[in-house]
């Protein structure tokens, strides 16, 4: 995926937050949308969005959803920073 697609989903707080939360482990689209004031369709968006940046990755498990963080991105990410910043 391009840096800016990666760029442009880290830029939603609501997105960064789900990223928080799935830094403990994985969870299903129900234990996501349980942390926000915000429509199960709008988690289901920022989901689709965060995974298209293949920031997150889901698997079924029966009839549930769960999504995981996919911190490879995050540290190609980090590399490319800390390359710019000069260190």
């Amino acid at each position: 995926m391009g840096l800016q697609q990666t760029l442009k989903a880290l830029s939603d707080p609501t997105r960064r937050e789900i990223l928080n939360l799935l830094k403990t482990g994985k969870k299903s689209a129900g234990e996501i949308s349980d942390q926000f004031d915000i429509t199960a369709a709008a988690i289901s968006r920022h989901l689709s969005v965060l995974k298209e940046a293949d920031l997150i990755e889901d698997a079924r498990d029966g009839k549930y959803i769960f999504y995981t963080l996919n911190a490879s991105v995050l540290e190609e990410i980090m590399l490319w920073i800390t390359d710019l910043k000069g260190e």
